[in-house]
């Protein structure tokens, strides 16, 4: 176990992670909670591999990272392991939470979030959920009717959590989406491309922008390319041959920024993400991972799509060939890019959320 050793005694705990989905809402909740009660000390729990291994260490939160595995796709060996490492996980905790009791315990998914959420419901502290996707996740099902409240991104995930006190109030976003963005048809030449994989990237999606790139950008010179192919991908991709104006990059940290500086986003379909498009008013060609629990991605894609906010894009054959012509319809078209770049949406997620804590 790995762990910074913050003092939990009153604390608000905030557990979740693994991937940017599951961790920025997290971090939105801390910084909305911060905000109303600086006097509440505030830690985070999770994983010491995922997103929330690289980004808490060199943050100002105190955290302590532990070592548990997920235990979906693996084989029967790995989820023995992986189920021996969760239950010393939550023993650990348990130990420590009786001696250091928190005030309360908010959990964003992922396999990180499963010991604090556990210890939690064992010791009788108050802890609550937020499900940003379609459809919950294997441990939001498992400690739901336990929970004080589960806060619901969309409206589909109410009755497929029954028993549970289910509140649907859409999915938070960081304090850096809370303000007025410049609206997408201010923008000047050059106009950007911003792609987006996902926190870990997505290989499908860098290998087909890659190569339809250097005729794209040839023939359209008022672009630019800003690419986030993911830590994993960065140590492969870094040195591949590309167009000047096709930067790649291994993480974005100030998302707000990017986003605001785009004329279109080519991305996953993560819910962390179709909120933060909304909040910023950019319109976005989305790409749902095929391999989604439960292809929630493809179900905030279609949300996102019906809402005139999107053009949805599988991947499969023909996948590049596809992409290519979507990218051109749009890139050539201000007309067509400003229907999707509807005005940002305010995002009060993070105040329905603590209101509910108020109570406590």
């Amino acid at each position: 176990m790995r762990e910074a050793t913050p003092n939990f005694q009153d604390a608000l705990v905030l557990t979740g992670g693994g991937t940017g989905g599951h961790f920025f809402p997290a971090i939105a909740l801390a910084e909305g909670a911060r905000g109303r009660w600086p006097q509440r000390p505030v830690a985070f729990v999770g994983a010491c591999r995922g997103i929330e291994a690289r980004e808490l260490p060199g943050s100002s939160w105190p955290h302590l990272l532990l070592d548990v595995e997920g235990l979906v796709g693996r084989s029967p060996l790995r989820v023995a392991r992986s189920a021996w490492k969760l239950w010393r996980a939550t023993r650990h905790l348990k130990a420590l939470w009786r001696q250091q009791r928190p005030w309360a315990v908010l959990g964003t998914g992922g396999y990180g979030a499963a010991p604090a959420l556990l210890a939690a419901r064992a010791l009788g502290i108050p802890f609550f959920l937020h499900e940003s996707n379609a459809a919950p996740g294997a441990l939001v099902k498992l400690v739901a009717p336990k929970a004080q409240r589960v806060w619901c991104g969309m409206e589909a995930v109410r009755p497929l959590l029954p028993g549970a006190n289910c509140r649907v109030v859409g999915t938070p976003v960081r304090d850096a989406f809370l303000r007025a963005f410049q609206p997408e048809g201010d923008l000047a030449a050059p106009f950007r491309l911003l792609v987006l994989g996902g926190s870990g990237g997505a290989r499908s999606v860098n290998e087909a922008l890659l190569e339809l790139a250097p005729t794209l950008l040839a023939a359209l010179p008022d672009w630019e390319i800003l690419h986030q192919v993911g830590t994993a991908e960065w140590e492969r991709l870094q040195d591949r041959a590309r167009h000047p104006r096709h930067e790649l990059v291994p993480f974005i940290a100030e998302m707000a920024e990017a986003m605001e500086s785009a004329s279109l986003v080519l991305s996953r379909a993560g819910a962390s993400t179709c909120s933060e498009l909304k909040a910023a008013g950019r319109g976005a060609i989305l790409i749902p991972l095929p391999t989604s629990a439960n292809d929630h991605q493809r179900m905030n894609a279609l949300a996102m799509a019906a809402e005139g906010r999107a053009r949805l894009l599988e991947q499969g054959e023909g996948f590049a060939l596809r992409m290519d012509k979507v990218l051109q319809a749009l890139m050539n078209n201000a007309a067509e890019r400003q229907a999707l770049s509807k005005a940002p949406e305010p995002n009060r997620a993070v105040q329905q959320c603590l209101d509910d804590l108020e109570g406590l």
